[in-house]
């Protein structure tokens, strides 16, 4: 197989049904931005961590495939996608991930600022990677309707990598640097 096809030498590029659409609509730039944040996690999960966590992106990292296909197929060709969409077990997951975590962290009283280590702002790249997906996804949810669950998936996706950032920082030792704006009189 070809990777190169010189279909898109003039600015277009095709969605899965074969509709063609310029580069930048924002259904490209929607799976675009989603494929961007599946890169950021194989770096993440390629740093030290526990297992549980790395075969949890692994597990993330197979759901935004799915994600990725279900925006590159316009809405009234959906049946044509053969794969399963994501549910709200999907969402759940990450909440009761959430969950997990949140139990053996100190309680947050403030902004933190990201870093303290280079794998905490890995993870931090990537949600705020997941967040652009995100505005991207509602952007064009306003044109051509997008699945409820895959929007709901992709705000807990955020949420999870902040309390994941979190977690790295105390299983690696770094410091969480609150943020505390300086008051003025």
């Amino acid at each position: 197989m070809k990777i190169y096809t010189k279909t898109g030498d003039k600015g277009t590029t095709s969605l899965f049904t074969g509709t063609r659409v310029p580069k930048h609509h924002i259904r490209i730039e929607s799976y675009g931005t989603i494929d961007e944040l599946n890169s950021h996690l194989g770096l993440l999960r390629d740093q030290e961590m526990d297992e549980h966590s790395k075969k949890t992106l692994s597990l993330i990292q197979d759901k935004l495939f799915t994600v990725g296909s279900i925006l590159a197929t316009e809405p009234k060709k959906d049946k044509r996608l053969k794969i399963p969409r994501i549910s709200s077990e999907d969402i759940e997951f990450l909440e009761q991930e959430m969950d997990r975590m949140n139990e053996e962290l100190p309680e947050m009283t403030h902004f933190i600022l990201p870093g303290g280590h280079t794998t905490v702002s890995y993870c931090h790249i990537a949600r705020t990677v997941c967040r652009r997906g995100e505005r991207m996804i509602s952007y064009l949810h306003e044109n051509e309707p997008v699945p409820d669950n895959l929007l709901s998936y992709i705000n807990r996706l955020s949420d999870y990598l902040f309390v994941l950032a979190r977690k790295l920082s105390k299983d690696l030792n770094a410091q969480e640097v609150k943020w505390i704006p300086e008051k003025l009189d």
